[in-house]
This record gives C-alpha cells, structure tokens and sequence, in this order.
C-alpha cells in the first residue's frame, strides 16, 4: 500500500523521516513516473525543498502539527504565490498567482508541503481530464482510459503513488468522479465548509474545494485543515471549528442508510452494481440499516446543472479579454476583434461551448423558460434529499455509472460524457456534502466508486462510515502495480 497521510505523520513525529527526504522521495517518484500519466503540470524542486526545510526546523523546535511536513499536490486552479495558476488552460498560461488561496493559506498553515501543481480539465470544465490545454492525465490503472475530471490530475498522483495526498475541487462531481475512477477517497463538503477564495471560479454557486487522498481517515485530517470560515468569501459559512475525526472510532449499529431506487435504474453497469451492492452489504454486516429511499427529481439533476452551471460560467469568464492579464490575440485590428480574436484563440473547445450555452440561456428571452427554471428544480432536487433525510443518516450508491472509460471515447459526443454526472451533480445543487470511496473493480480491472451522501453538516458520519467500511475491506489499499 502507499503511503498514508496518517502514516507519515506517525512518522515524522516520531522522528524517523524528515519532511526533507519526504520531498527529496516523493519528488524522485513523480520524476520518474509523471510522463506516463501527465498529472502534474508545474514543479518547482527548489520551492518544495525550502517548505519542507521550514516544517523540519518547526518540527526541531518543537512546533507544528500532525500535517507538518506532509507532502500535498494542489490542483492547478488554486492561486499560489511560487507558481503558475493555469486552470488547465492556454488562457492563463503565464499567470503566475500574486496570492495564495484561502485554502492554500490553510495547508501552508498547516504544514503541507506542495510537491506541485496538478492537471485538470480546462477551467475545470469537463468529466474526463481530455479538456486540458496542458494534454489529457491517464489513468494509472490503464493507461489507455481516463481519470475522470475536472480534478483527474490530483486523483491520479494520489493513485499512482506520485502524492500522499492532493486538493481538488467539485462543482458537479470533479472530486468524486475521478476518485472513484482511480481507485482513491475524495470528499466535497458541504457549500461554504471550505472558502473559495482564491480559487478561479467556474460555477460560483456549485464550486467547492476538498481534499482527495488513499483513505477517508487522510480527507478527515485534511479537511480540518482545509475547513473554516473566511470572510474575504461571502459564501463562506460562520460555524465553530469541528474535528472531522471526532467519529472515526464509533461502530455503524444504529446507522441508516438510504438507497435511492432512481440511483439503481436502467444505465449503471453491471459490474458496478456488483460491487456497490457487496459494499452496501457489508455495511449491513457492520450493524448498518439499509432503507430504501426516492429521490423522485434526480433524473432532472443533469439537464438543471448544465443549464445553471454554463450561465455562471459565461458570466464568471467574461473577465478574460484579453486587456486586463491572461492570453491576448497578437495581431487584431480594433478593440472588439481583440476581445474577439483572444477568447477565440485562449479558449479550448469545450470551455467555449459552455460560455455559449450559458450566454444564451442568460440572454433576453431565454432566461425564464431556461435559467429560472432550472432554478427552480434546483430547489426541488433539494426538497426531495431534505425527505430522504428525514428517513435516514446518510444516502449511499454508485458514484459513477460505469467504470473509466477509453481516452477519446466521448470527446466526440459531449452529452453521453455529461451523462456520466447523474448520480454527482444533484449533490451540488443541493449544497450537501458528499464522497466516493472505492469498493471494487470492474470491467478491465479498473476501479468502481461508493458515493456517500450526507445531510448538510454532517461530514463527519459519513467519514465515519467510510473508515469502518475501510477497516474491514482493503480496496483502498490496492495500488496501480499491484
């Protein structure tokens, strides 16, 4: 098995590795194996070494914390000062970020030490990784399939052994999809848990960082460090500080699980029914109620998120015109043909077809018979989880309808791949919490994920229930070259 967050934290406090031959190990690896797969996008040795000579001599001093020393990956849509912030894209190409994020304010914090930034899909637009400016990740379990997006470059360092551990981001499944297609945990609070501030919008009302790692115990000490109120985000909630771990140790008797029926119709694979099924009863054998439960609106999550989504986005990428910084055309011959001509050029494919569908159903006309009313299922999709929870803890089923598919599969048909976000998306627009474990394999060895949910609030039962699921499987512990 790889290493754990929890693990190298034992042993840097008990003293038998250093966070400077952590990073001095970790950076040899991501070497040696980045070409493969393509996670990450930007290193900086130098930098790395300094943050891990600086939580030596806090750890020397006897400071820090669990995390210091750690070593994280930080997806590339985060500002931080020392690096590139591309979002993934050829519109930021040389933005370097004049300051750091909230959430990486929190892991310098903490003591997190970055290894690097990672690849994702453009702007974090898109479900497979294939988007991205910088090329697409592969898998590390089948190099021919994809990792999932937005977020497929954190998933796939943390599974292929390149990082102990990486931030990512979810605003329609971006932490969990891919989670679920490498083999790894990842988590998405609930909206507002964790500031966006700092991070380069796509949809602002859907957006949500997380962390992403091996084990549900790992996003557990993560998400303390990640989590808090901030109030340079009006979004970010005022709430006590909470220990994500407070219930790691509690047994499941007692707990109820909702299955939504809807979660389990026509469109999931065999193979992840299967193993979704054998998770489910193990959670049964661990003294867990199993509850069948409806989410009557799910079907209409997919459509509403990819009308409310694309509208935030045209509105939040307007400002890349190429007059204030990123990309700007080098010949034009007015003002109006430079806006024109650098979102033209500085824009991939699928970011341009988002921005245009968004702009439309915002547009004179459209907005009522569209964005209004896909608000308006936004709330109902909210009311039918509220009902479900007023029956259960917490809602489980596949995170993902089918395993990883083949790079190149669905670049060509945009709406299969968005298909791919039914179980994921309603999450968002409800604000709830939710988190993909893995619970097997699948069609061609590759990974299958458990999706989580929670009310709101109530991450930590859910990682709860997923570190007693972990103690008694090891799907989590399975790496690439096994």
């Amino acid at each position: 098995m790889s290493d754990t967050v929890k693990s190298l934290s034992q042993q840097l406090q008990a003293g038998r590795v250093s966070a400077v031959e952590l990073a001095q190990d970790y950076l040899a690896r991501i070497k040696g194996g980045n070409a493969a797969i393509n996670a990450y996008v930007e290193l900086n040795e130098a930098q790395t070494l300094e943050e891990a000579r600086a939580a030596d001599a806090l750890r020397a001093d006897g400071g820090g914390g669990p995390l210091t020393g750690v070593p994280i990956a930080h997806k590339d849509i985060f500002c931080q000062t020392g690096w590139h912030a591309r979002a993934g894209s050829k519109m930021l190409e040389s933005f370097a970020a004049p300051y750091d994020a909230t959430l990486i304010e929190r892991s310098r914090a903490a003591g997190l030490v970055t290894l690097g930034r990672t690849n994702m899909d453009e702007f974090a637009m898109g479900s497979s990784n294939e988007s991205s400016h910088y090329g697409p990740v592969r898998n590390p379990w089948q190099h021919a399939a994809v990792p999932g997006g937005s977020s497929g470059g954190s998933a796939a360092a943390v599974a292929a052994g390149l990082a102990p551990a990486a931030s990512g981001t979810d605003t329609g499944g971006s932490i969990r999809q891919p989670a679920a297609f490498c083999g790894i945990s990842g988590i998405k609070p609930t909206y507002g848990i964790v500031s966006r501030w700092g991070m380069i919008a796509y949809a602002s009302s859907l957006d949500q960082g997380g962390p992403m790692a091996r084990t549900a115990e790992d996003c557990a000490l993560l998400l303390n460090a990640f989590a808090g109120f901030d109030e340079r985000d009006a979004t970010s909630l005022q709430r006590a500080p909470e220990d994500y771990t407070r219930e790691l140790a509690q047994p499941l008797a007692g707990l109820k699980i909702g299955v939504p029926k809807e979660f389990f119709a026509e469109g999931m694979s065999d193979d992840v029914r299967a193993a979704v099924d054998a998770a489910l009863a193990t959670f049964r054998s661990l003294g867990a109620t199993l509850l069948d439960v409806s989410l009557p609106r799910a079907g209409m999550a997919v459509p509403a998120y990819y009308v409310i989504a694309p509208a935030e986005a045209s509105s939040n990428l307007s400002r890349f015109d190429g007059v204030r910084y990123g990309y700007r055309a080098p010949e034009y011959s007015g003002l109006d043909d430079m806006y024109a001509k650098s979102r033209a050029q500085g824009f991939g494919a699928e970011v341009q077809r988002r921005v245009l569908i968004g702009t439309y159903v915002l547009s004179h006309g459209y907005y009522d018979a569209y964005y209004l009313q896909a608000q308006k299922v936004r709330r109902l999709i909210a009311d039918d989880y509220a009902t479900a929870f007023a029956q259960c803890d917490l809602i489980m089923g596949p995170t993902t309808p089918t395993v990883a598919y083949g790079l190149g599969d669905k670049t060509d048909d945009p709406l299969s791949m968005y298909l791919g976000d039914i179980y994921t998306t309603s999450v968002n627009l409800a604000g709830l919490p939710g988190m993909s474990i893995p619970c097997g394999f699948g069609a061609g060895g590759l990974p299958v994920g458990l999706q989580i949910v929670g009310n709101y609030f109530n991450e930590a039962c859910m990682l709860r229930a997923a570190h007693r699921f972990q103690l008694e499987t090891d799907w989590h512990a399975r790496t690439p070259q096994e």
